[in-house]
C-alpha cells in the first residue's frame, strides 16, 4: 500500500525545518480542499504519512509550506512581504502502490522539490 510523506531541510543553516506548518489540499473539481494540517517535529519530518490506506487515492494535491513564520522564528529579518511566504507545491499522485515522498529544500529566498522514495 502506498503512502505520502515529507520533509523539510532548512538549506540556509543546514539544519531539518523544524516546526513548520504543512497543509496538505487535494483536487476537487477546480477547488482544492483541505485534506489536513499538522506541523514538521524536530527532524524536519511529519510524525505520520501526510496521506496512507484508503486515503492514498490518485489525483491532483498541494501541500502549503508555511516558511516565512519558520523564518522569523528562526531569527532571521525578512522584509514585511516576504520573498518566499508560503511555499507551494503541486504534484499528482498516479500509481497508488507506491511510495510518493515530496521534501522541501528551502531558504529565505529559493526552494526546490523532488519526488523521493
Amino acid at each position: 500500500m502506498g503512502k505520502l510523506t515529507t520533509h523539510v531541510l532548512d538549506t540556509a543553516s543546514g539544519l531539518p525545518g523544524a516546526e513548520i506548518k504543512v497543509s496538505l489540499f487535494r483536487q476537487e473539481g477546480t477547488d482544492f480542499v483541505l485534506v489536513k494540517t499538522t506541523h514538521t517535529d524536530s527532524d524536519g519530518r511529519t510524525d505520520q504519512p501526510l496521506l496512507e490506506g484508503e486515503d492514498f487515492t490518485a489525483g491532483k494535491y498541494q501541500l502549503i509550506f508555511e516558511t516565512a513564520h519558520y523564518f522569523r522564528q528562526q531569527g532571521i529579518e525578512l522584509a514585511s512581504v516576504p520573498f518566499l511566504d508560503d511555499v507551494v507545491i503541486r504534484f499528482g499522485i498516479a500509481d497508488t502502490s507506491s511510495h510518493y515522498h515530496v521534501p522541501l529544500l528551502v531558504s529565505p529566498y529559493s526552494f526546490s522539490t523532488y519526488r523521493g522514495s
